[in-house]
């Protein structure tokens, strides 16, 4: 975790071990005027000084919280108390304030089957790219003739190369245009369009802030799809809200399909009071999440 409390950190990593990986349940317990307030989430890595996740609520870097970790359906949650290092939307990143010998040895032994996760980079992600075994340039060709073994070798020639190639990046093309198509399909199936004019916010407004406005929830349904595989987790996504309190546009920030879907299902249906600037309604941008937990 970074040594000091920021909001979404860019620079150059100060990781002082190793991150692993992990999608697993969180639940963060925060006091605030000398009362408890759980907020629950899923992991993004842990490490032995830290973990980050993202949660269904915001925190204030700094805070002093208490973190609870279930790495595996059978054993019981790692509980431990941090500190809030950074706070991006709803991801946060938290460094355990006091570990003891049994929580240390506990992540050691669940993670050293595991590779550390890469450093994150700053710039946009590659382009999903096909991979081509190699094919070596000559290749033997046996031949038996008169119950003898061997025979000439024959090498390929340039016009097989340029063959090869010519396939490779036909059927690169194939999966762009599938992969875009889908997306367009998707897109349009929840009458959702990112260039319409009436989805251009005029204010950022905190989560905590608009959930206070929220007037009317509909609860997502949970998939069959994913109840089958057990799949859980909390999606968070970017959201609009119009000068009248509909929904007009979403973008989900991670999660599996299935269930960013779920979410956004639900989320056009949401309604919230008019968010006023001088006590005129604007329309504003702010962050929800939606967990899905059997």
């Amino acid at each position: 975790m970074a040594a000091t409390a920021q909001n979404g950190w860019n620079g150059i990593s100060r990781r002082r071990v190793p991150r692993f990986r992990a999608q697993a349940p969180v639940d963060v317990t925060v006091f605030r005027s000398g009362a408890p307030d759980t907020v629950p989430g899923r992991s993004l890595n842990v490490c032995e000084r830290g973990v980050a996740a993202i949660l269904a609520g915001e925190l204030t870097p700094g805070e002093t919280v208490r973190v609870d970790v279930t790495l595996s359906p059978d054993s019981e949650p790692l509980q431990a108390m941090a500190t809030v290092r950074y706070q991006d939307k709803l991801r946060c990143g938290f460094e355990f304030a006091s570990m003891s010998p049994e929580l240390k040895l506990a992540i050691r032994d669940w993670t050293k089957e595991l590779k550390p996760e890469a450093e994150a980079s700053t710039g946009p992600s590659p382009s999903p790219k096909l991979a081509v075994k190699p094919v070596s340039t000559k290749e033997t060709v046996e031949t038996t003739r008169s119950g003898r073994s061997g025979g000439p070798r024959k090498t390929l020639s340039r016009n097989s190369w340029l063959a090869l190639l010519a396939v490779v990046a036909i059927v690169t093309l194939v999966f762009w245009w599938r992969w875009n198509q889908q997306w367009h399909e998707f897109e349009s199936s929840l009458g959702i369009s990112r260039n319409d004019s009436t989805a251009q916010p005029q204010l950022q407004v905190p989560t905590a802030v608009m959930q206070k406005l929220l007037a009317h929830k509909v609860e997502p349904v949970y998939p069959d799809e994913a109840r089958k595989t057990n799949l859980e987790g909390v999606i968070a996504l970017d959201i609009v809200v119009s000068k009248e309190g509909s929904v007009v546009s979403m973008r989900p920030l991670n999660g599996p399909d299935v269930l960013a879907r779920a979410a956004m299902d639900a989320l056009r249906w949401w309604k919230f009071s008019p968010y006023r600037v001088n006590g005129e309604p604007v329309s504003v941008e702010t962050t929800m999440a939606v967990e899905f937990k059997r």
